[in-house]
């Protein structure tokens, strides 16, 4: 049981790191995100989540803040879930 949370509990940190970027602006979107609600996600979510991580901070940004769909179009509904968390 301990190594079960000790492993959920690194994960979130190597998460939580990931979503640390060379903007501000994606820090203060993306870990309010990870922090109240990936742990309820489903794991299609998460895995759209992490594909979302893949993107350039440019190109995140640009997708976070509504000025450029993604080129993937089933990031939308994590992308709207984020800035709900706002």
């Amino acid at each position: 049981m301990d190594s079960v949370v000790e492993d959920s509990a690194t994960e979130k940190a190597r998460l939580q790191w990931r979503c640390r970027r060379g903007m501000l602006e994606l820090d203060l979107l993306l870990l309010p995100f990870v922090e109240s609600v990936y742990d309820d996600l489903s794991s299609e979510d998460k895995h759209k989540f992490h594909l979302l991580l893949d993107l350039q901070d440019q190109e995140l940004l640009e997708c976070l803040m509504l000025q450029t769909p993604p080129q993937d179009d089933s990031l939308n509904d994590i992308i709207s879930q984020i800035r709900r968390t706002v």
